[in-house]
């Protein structure tokens, strides 16, 4: 019986191979899918007041592989630009227009995000979504004498 694909337990004495697909980004800005998104709680902190939130996964694709970003998303006014940032980068809102968030779009969307690094408490450096960013614009391109 093969079990390469399904997730399971490991004896003592299996095989392993799956090593990390973690790469660490250079800061900057990059494409990214979402390919995931998780529905949970906040429990609240110093900052920000318990609250909903989504995770999602932002995978980005680079010559050297892939990586996925886990971010969060807090569902409060607090953050309601950040949100609002997240919805203009995959396309779902126009800017200064109000939108009814539409969770269930969100998965395989696309936008473009800027990346940066943080220390994390166990001294590692670490990938982390600094602010999403707006689709550029393409100008429609008009040729005289053409329609």
């Amino acid at each position: 019986m093969e079990y390469a694909n399904v997730e399971r337990e490991l004896g003592w004495d299996d095989e392993i191979q799956k090593e990390s697909e973690f790469i660490l980004l250079k800061p900057g800005e990059y494409d990214f899918e979402v390919t995931e998104f998780e529905r949970a709680r906040h429990a609240g902190s110093v900052n920000l007041p318990p609250c909903n939130k989504a995770i999602i996964y932002c995978t980005i694709q680079t010559p050297e592989g892939k990586t996925t970003i886990k971010n969060n998303l807090f569902l409060h006014t607090k953050t309601e630009y950040f949100l609002s940032a997240f919805f203009i980068a995959i396309g779902q809102k126009k800017r200064g227009e109000a939108l009814k968030m539409n969770w269930n779009t969100v998965v395989g969307s696309k936008g473009r995000c800027k990346v940066g690094q943080y220390v994390g408490g166990d001294g590692n450096t670490y990938n982390e979504i600094k602010s999403f960013l707006e689709p550029k614009q393409v100008a429609a391109q008009f040729t005289s004498g053409t329609f």
